[in-house]
């Protein structure tokens, strides 16, 4: 069984979405999942759309090459233009090649899941992930889009700002708590900064998601930076997150030339908590 401890919260910002293109990344979403071809009619009964406003969308995509009918009965799928986008946007802009070796090695030596993130305005972005083969592990997906000051991923992120970047970016900041544990103010956020530097590595427990523990640490590759995570149940990883500090800090000084926050002070830090 795979729990995905992810969670899915609506804030200020949800009213600002753009209800068509939010339908036209649904559909996307739809036949990811569903992963056969659909009529419009299955479409409005999935989503509760009116009839009208599917046939659009579903037209609109058919006629630019987004979608077409495999079979003379209107059901209607996804074409490879797709893929084709998303490799040149990819290829664009990878991954580096260190990180992918750093995810690879930690998801093997921690037994968790992994992800690589990048920030983006109020929010991070995660770029990869590598899943834990546990049965329960956090199942995070790629394009996941979390906020920039909760978590421990965010935080690292933060960190790497110039002083006064960090602190317009959390004047801009709408505050709310999703769980207990949430930061709610730009003290807060910025005490638990300086803590984590001084600790050596960023921690979130059940700030953004209930249940779900996590560590992270920045690192610049190639001009841009990153923050690297390891994440699970809370439960199973915090006991450990002074030796999964050490092995992220580990990982990015063998792979990335040790671009990363710190991998002295974390290490000692993992012997002084075993």
């Amino acid at each position: 069984m795979n729990v995905d401890f992810q969670g899915h919260h609506s804030g200020p910002g949800a009213s600002l979405l753009v209800k068509q293109a939010e339908n036209v990344l649904s559909i996307l979403e739809f036949f990811a999942e569903r992963q056969s071809p659909a009529t419009v009619a299955e479409l409005v009964a999935h989503f509760g759309w009116p009839r009208s406003s599917a046939f659009n969308i579903v037209a609109t995509l058919a006629e630019r090459g987004y979608l077409y009918e495999p079979r003379a009965r209107g059901a209607y799928y996804p074409t490879p233009r797709w893929l084709s986008l998303a490799q040149a946007i990819t290829m664009a802009e990878p991954v580096p090649d260190a990180l992918i070796r750093v995810m690879d090695r930690l998801v093997e030596e921690t037994g968790e899941t992994v992800w690589i993130a990048g920030a983006s305005g109020l929010h991070v972005v995660v770029l990869d992930v590598r899943e834990s083969p546990q049965l329960i592990r956090y199942a995070a997906q790629v394009g996941t889009r979390l906020p920039i000051h909760v978590t421990g991923t965010g935080q690292a992120l933060l960190s790497r700002m110039s002083a006064a970047e960090r602190e317009g970016l959390l004047r801009r900041v709408r505050y709310r708590a999703y769980t207990a544990n949430s930061p709610t103010d730009a003290a807060t956020v910025l005490a638990q900064i300086d803590e984590a530097r001084a600790r050596g590595w960023f921690m979130s427990a059940s700030a953004y998601s209930s249940d779900l523990g996590g560590v992270s640490l920045p690192v610049e590759v190639g001009g841009r930076v990153y923050a690297v995570t390891v994440a699970g149940p809370e439960g199973r990883v915090l006991p450990k997150m002074p030796a999964i500090g050490a092995m992220i800090a580990a990982a990015i000084a063998e792979e990335c030339d040790g671009r990363g926050d710190a991998a002295g002070k974390v290490n000692r830090t993992a012997r002084a908590g075993r």
